[in-house]
């Protein structure tokens, strides 16, 4: 997979019950993580999502954009392009060709605004290359 391909998922759909059954766990972190990709949701009505790999996905179509995850100290915001985002306040941590997160930690205060930010941009940035695949460029 070239440095531009997209990470598609099979399945996707508006609400997945599985997703919103990860996502009402009493676990605090998890709570955390529901707030993250509550944010992801509201990116608009095209965003879909399902479970992948024990954990809630959003995508655009079938291409993803974003993850959170719940580890024992800590919540991963990630994102599948995230190497192509822009990220001014530096949130982002990871050295791959394209995934990076956000490391959040419960009652430690983030940057919220540049994570919401990071967020838009992701959702943005997978539209933007689903039209480019679309118009054969």
């Amino acid at each position: 997979m070239d440095a531009e391909a997209l990470f598609r998922l099979n399945g996707t759909v508006r609400r997945d019950p599985g997703v919103e059954q990860w996502l009402s766990s009493d676990d605090p972190l998890r709570q955390l993580a529901r707030i993250w990709f509550q944010r992801m949701r509201d990116c608009g009505e095209d965003v879909r999502e399902t479970l992948g790999d024990g954990h809630p996905m959003a995508c655009v179509e079938d291409a993803a954009f974003g993850y959170v995850d719940a580890f024992k100290a800590h919540v991963n915001v990630g994102f599948f392009r995230g190497a192509a985002l822009p990220d001014p306040a530096g949130l982002l941590e990871g050295t791959g060709k394209r995934m990076r997160h956000v490391k959040l930690r419960w009652g430690k205060p983030g940057d919220e605004a540049a994570l919401a930010e990071l967020i838009t941009a992701a959702h943005a940035d997978i539209r933007a290359k689903l039209a480019t695949e679309k118009d054969g460029v």
